[in-house]
Parts: C-alpha cells; sequence; structure tokens
C-alpha cells in the first residue's frame, strides 16, 4: 500500500484492522465519502442538497481511515467547532466493512485524537434515517441535544453531544 505524504501514521492493529491518521486529501478517504454522498443522497432525498452544502472535507484536517488489509472500510472525521469542542464528520462505513466493529473503532480513535489536541466534547448532527447512526452514537455514550446551528430549524435533524473522558 503507497502511504501518501498527507498520512500522519498508521496506528497499531485494533480488531484486525489498520487505523490510519491522515487529512482530507487521502485519496481513500475522497473515494469512501464519494460512496457516502451517493448513499445519502438517496436515503435523505429532497433533503439532500441542504445536508450536502455542509459536508465539504476541505476543512478536515482529522481524519481517520480504518483498513482490511490493503481496503479501507470505513472513515470519519472531525473539524474545530468551538473552543474546547469537535464535530464529527463523514462518519461512513461500506458494506464490505459493516458488523465487524468498524465504525466503533473509527469513532474511538477520532474521540483520541480529538482529546489528546485538547478537546473536552464532540457534537454531531445525524439523521432520522440513518437508524445505525443513531445507534452508534448512543451505544457509545453520545447523548442527543438540542440541534445547532445550521440545523436548528431541520426535522429530520438529530444533534448528539459527548464529553470526553
Amino acid at each position: 500500500m503507497e502511504i501518501p505524504n498527507s498520512c500522519l501514521g498508521f496506528l497499531p492493529k485494533k480488531n484486525n484492522m489498520l487505523l490510519l491518521r491522515t487529512d482530507h486529501n487521502h485519496p481513500d478517504f475522497k473515494a469512501l465519502v464519494e460512496t457516502l454522498n451517493q448513499e445519502l443522497s438517496v436515503r435523505d432525498g429532497e433533503d439532500h442538497a441542504f445536508y450536502n452544502q455542509f459536508n465539504g472535507i476541505e476543512s478536515l484536517g482529522h481524519v481517520v481511515l480504518a483498513y482490511e488489509g490493503d481496503v479501507a472500510v470505513g472513515c470519519g472525521a472531525f473539524k474545530f467547532f468551538e473552543v474546547g469542542t469537535v464535530e464529527l464528520k463523514r462518519m461512513y462505513t461500506p458494506p464490505i466493512g459493516r458488523k465487524k466493529g468498524t465504525a466503533t473503532l473509527v469513532l474511538k480513535e477520532l474521540e483520541a485524537w480529538a482529546k489528546e489536541l485538547g478537546n473536552k466534547r464532540c457534537v454531531l448532527e445525524t439523521g432520522k434515517n440513518l437508524p445505525e447512526a443513531v445507534a452508534l452514537y448512543s451505544k457509545s455514550g453520545y447523548r442527543r441535544i438540542p440541534n445547532y446551528e445550521p440545523y436548528l430549524t431541520t426535522d429530520n435533524s438529530i444533534c448528539f453531544q459527548k464529553t470526553l473522558n
């Protein structure tokens, strides 16, 4: 596997998966996000254009990729939201990585990285039409909060937060 210059480094294997800390320039992240956007365009329906405007990857300097062998099987990222808080973005596991704990591994690594950088809290937005995501965040200690900007008036949005211990 060729490692792009944007990589920050591989981490020890977890659950037979290799995790990589990188940024938005990594080609595997870009490919997974493209697949995520295609899936969300179907699930979100008419609301997709609204949500898509907040999902650019250019501001995502903190990306975690999960690999099985040479295949990227999951991703997630965060951006700085406010002092001491990051917002999780672009969490995705394609079918090949599902039912293996991939999303949980990526989520835990994002939380660890955010904490290492001095953050105390993670926030995120997901949709009512993504029950798998709602279940992941709920079982991972996230609690529902009132919707924050720019999701204040969107009925489909569900916002969560977690204090990093």
